[in-house]
């Protein structure tokens, strides 16, 4: 292929795209530019069909510390393990790109995406989505459509379309949508706090003066309503539409002729088929029922050995996995049939039903904060620790030189006994850091900004049959509530589904792990009483329609609100965590730091080995933060702050020169003596100034509290020189 460059300029984005310069060997290549920032994307297949019945597609996205002018830190240095945001840019585009390949497409294929230049105001996700469009749709992997993807913010109300890295920081909305043509394959959302200030008049002194004008400042969590999301996606999903004629226009010119690989071929016996519906129809329906109770039933296991045994002969063995395909397809149809025929699902709920809810609150005596979050079969543990400022988790952005610094930190484990497996628990995978990060999207708009410390939320999925990410974020709500964290509001989350057949299509309210697995969406909601906070989209669909979403969230709001109403009732019926520390915050003099503190922190550290407390200082505003176990020495230990900042500053004495004072010797050092002056300030004696002959050893003269008299022969500013009697004579 010669080389070729497009350049295209569509939604706020001026990009350039150049084909056949790099990768040559690849089955696709690309590399992308956008301002300052240079991404390489190149793909590889094995054209060996696999005998996996799934697509083995691999996304990796990493970003190189020398496209920032970066050397890596640590011991090591090269690029090692990926980052968080690596990992699920990473998850955003595999599950962006994986709808596009047909079923039986079962080859494996890995897509690599390299960040080797950065930009401080390009969209790092965005610009790894088209460079993967880019890839694939001109790779000879035959894939015919092409994806686009779209950043929304909200500044000042007004909403705009791919914002720069900077706008995005003064946002209130961060959507980011992908779509192929009209249809949208997968949403991000999380909405953004800002602090709102308002000016109240208050009292009035005299009536000349009038009423008082006060600033108060409080923070917004800047929910978004379903009406206006609706409205937003839909503005998404006309620009994305624009994106994707545009690319497939271009790129098509420079596409390679598709590979002949055929399908996998779906192993299946309509006889058997027809055999098995007539006979173990109820044997099916009694194992769909146990599975709406446990994602890892058996039922359907042993359906498949009966039909094996049953229609096998001496001549004919039927195959258990066309045996297994048969089974699991007839299980399917009567699943979504109950659903969109009888508006009944496989565990007796209606379509719109949410599973029970049972919330118990610090459970655990020796945790600042817990919640056993339970809503049908699935049961997460959701502990909240509080720790300082320095506790914060920090982490680096290849598009910012400075590192970041994350308050809120939300950890999710899936351990295999939560659906019956014995499975080894090792370090988190992308599904584990994705519902991790979906909670704490969920959670942050409502976490107070202003709060001093860090906070780590870690949840423990004990069970589960769906929506454990939505138990995660409802009982990490509740744990931080438990901890007395300060949040605006509580967040609730729900997982929602879809089912379509034809023109027809039911909306599922809480879904389980049958109706995951069986279903067409997965759809999970996140928000407050006032709106939605976060959501994220997939589909197993080629795209899905705006009607359908809007009725999905008109449904999920409703769903909503009952789960709060639950997680308000815990709420008020809570017991304090007996592990909870005593915080007591409060403001001195800024000016007062420096005596709180002390020489050499020798006062702040004595307060704190005396009352068995810690102290965080904000030295700009005078803020104080003292914590401890016992309230009583957290009360004393404030008490005694306080008592530091409220004596009046000393002022040091101007001495007359060659003039005798009386002292005490505070310390006794190698090199001399501090010697405490009249004006309670300290200065050095030194050991030269103590006698006219060599004095070796000051202990075998003087002790500490000692009276002194001392002649003062030079003062500059702070710095007083003395001298002894016996030095002077």
């Amino acid at each position: 292929m010669q080389e070729e460059i497009f350049e295209i300029d569509v939604n706020n984005l001026d990009e350039k795209y150049e084909f056949g310069k790099i990768g040559k060997q690849a089955s696709g290549a690309v590399m992308y530019r956008c301002g300052k920032a240079v991404l390489i994307g190149a793909i590889a297949i094995n054209e060996k069909l696999m005998d996996e019945d799934f697509l083995p597609l691999t996304v990796q996205y990493s970003e190189k510390a020398y496209a920032n002018a970066k050397i890596p830190g640590g011991f090591i240095k090269r690029e090692t393990k990926p980052a968080d945001f690596e990992t699920l840019t990473s998850r955003i585009v595999d599950r962006s790109i994986r709808p596009l390949f047909p079923k039986g497409f079962n080859y494996e294929i890995v897509l690599t995406i390299m960040v080797v230049s950065s930009d401080e105001d390009v969209d790092m996700q965005v610009a790894a989505l088209h460079t993967a469009n880019a890839t694939l749709f001109t790779s000879d992997i035959p894939v015919q459509s092409s994806i686009a993807s779209v950043r929304i913010g909200k500044i000042d109300g007004r909403i705009i379309l791919n914002p720069t890295n900077s706008q995005l920081k003064d946002s209130t909305l961060d959507l980011l949508v992908v779509g192929k043509g009209k249809d949208v394959m997968m949403i991000e959302m999380r909405s953004i706090p800002s602090m709102k200030s308002e000016v109240e008049n208050f009292g009035v002194l005299d009536p000349t003066s009038g009423a008082i004008p006060l600033t108060i400042e409080h923070q917004e969590s800047n929910e978004v309503s379903q009406e206006e999301m609706i409205d937003i996606i839909e503005y998404a999903s006309r620009a994305i539409d624009i994106a994707t004629n545009r690319f497939e226009d271009e790129f098509k010119k420079v596409a390679k002729t598709p590979l002949e690989l055929p399908l996998a071929q779906d192993i299946f016996d309509e006889e058997l088929y027809q055999k098995v519906g007539s006979d173990f129809n109820d044997d099916i329906k009694k194992a769909v029922s146990s599975m709406a109770k446990s994602e890892r039933s058996n039922e359907l296991k042993k359906v498949v050995l009966k039909v094996i045994e049953k229609y096998s002969t001496d001549d004919i063995v039927i195959d258990k996995e066309v045996a297994q395909r048969v089974v699991e397809k007839h299980k399917r149809e009567i699943v979504r049939a109950m659903i969109l025929d009888d508006n009944i699902r496989a565990d007796g709920r209606g379509l719109d039903d949410v599973r029970d809810i049972s919330i118990e609150m610090n459970i655990l005596p020796s945790v600042h904060g817990s919640c056993l979050f339970t809503r049908g079969q699935t049961q997460t543990l959701v502990t909240a620790t509080l720790g300082d400022a320095k506790a914060a988790q920090s982490y680096d952005l290849i598009t910012d030189k400075n590192t970041q610094y994350e308050k809120l930190m939300v950890h999710y484990n899936f351990p295999g006994f939560s659906v019956g497996e014995a499975k080894y628990q090792g370090p988190p995978g992308r599904r584990e850091l994705g519902h991790g990060n979906l909670a704490k999207r969920a959670l942050e708009s409502s976490f107070d900004m202003r709060y001093d410390g860090s906070v780590r939320l870690v949840s423990e999925v004990l069970e589960s049959n769906g929506s454990s990410s939505m138990a995660t974020v409802c009982g990490g709500s509740l744990a931080m509530a438990a901890a007395e964290v300060e949040s605006v509001n509580l967040v609730a989350g729900v997982a929602m589904g879809v089912i379509v057949e034809g023109d027809r299509y039911a909306v599922l309210t809480d879904i389980m792990g049958l109706e995951d697995h069986d279903g067409d969406m997965d759809f999970k909601i996140c928000g407050t009483d006032e709106g939605i906070t976060a959501l994220q989209l997939d589909i197993k669909l080629g795209g899905i329609k705006l009607e359908i979403l809007r009725d999905v969230l008109s449904k999920t709001t409703v769903a909503r609100r009952h789960i709060l109403s639950k997680m308000v009732e815990a709420q008020s019926s809570m017991q304090r965590s007996q592990a909870l520390p005593s915080t007591e915050f409060f403001h001195i003099d800024p000016n007062k730091i420096v005596d709180i503190i002390g020489k050499a922190g020798a006062t702040i550290r004595d307060i704190i080995e005396k009352f068995e407390v810690n102290i965080d200082i904000k030295r700009d505003v005078g803020g104080v933060k003292v914590s401890g176990d016992c309230p009583t020495k957290v009360a004393n230990a404030k008490a005694h702050i306080e008592k530091i900042a409220s004596t009046p500053t000393k002022k040091q004495q101007i001495y007359e020169i060659n003039k005798e004072y009386k002292g005490k010797i505070k310390k006794i050092v190698d090199f001399g003596m501090f010697i405490e002056m009249p004006d309670g300030f300290d200065a050095l004696l030194h050991i030269s100034k103590v006698a006219k002959n060599r004095v070796n050893n000051l202990d075998e003269r003087y002790s500490v509290g000692d009276d002194i008299t001392v002649v003062v022969l030079e003062q500059k500013g702070k710095k007083v020189e003395l001298a002894t009697l016996e030095y002077v004579n």
